[in-house]
């Protein structure tokens, strides 16, 4: 049983900050805090960032795109969302997301339900605050990616050819 949501007010200095396969992941708003029903992630995405593709057993997972650019793959289809871009993915739908810009890109990532922040909490490395850089992809990541994936109802894809 999950306990109701609350309510959330979080600053830089609180919030929970993660670094995955080279992207900056901030948590404000964990399934603990909303009753389960969602978790809401500001991911920065620098050049060249943006996860293998995959899909969601157990969540739909929607972006809004704050800056830059980031280019979307959705079950075969290309999307390039620049600021004030929506894109919601249903689960079971193969998908990635890659930055193809110069610059860094940010934008929020809601899955409902939550539990996503689970996943990034067990897999991806705490940063020490909200102004710390992202880590630079390292070797082993991606084994660990694909060994705790699955626990979290994410079924990693091959890359496209």
């Amino acid at each position: 049983m999950s306990t109701p949501a609350q309510f959330i007010h979080s600053t830089p200095g609180h919030l929970k900050v993660f670094s995955a396969v080279g992207d900056k992941y901030t948590v404000l708003a964990t399934g603990e805090q909303t009753g389960g029903a969602y978790c809401l992630a500001d991911a920065t995405v620098p050049p060249g960032g943006g996860p293998p593709p995959h899909y969601h057993t157990r969540e739909e997972e929607s972006f809004y795109v704050t800056e830059g650019e980031i280019t979307f793959t959705v079950d075969g289809r290309t999307v390039v969302g620049r600021p004030g871009t929506f894109v919601q993915i249903p689960r079971g739908t193969p998908h990635a997301f890659k930055n193809t810009a110069a610059k860094p890109a940010r934008m929020l990532i809601l899955c409902v339900p939550a539990g996503f922040e689970k996943f990034m909490a067990e897999f991806a490395t705490e940063l020490p605050s909200a102004d710390a850089p992202p880590i630079p992809p390292q070797p082993g990541e991606i084994e660990k990616l694909l060994a705790v994936a699955p626990r979290y109802g994410i079924v990693m894809l091959p890359p496209p050819h």
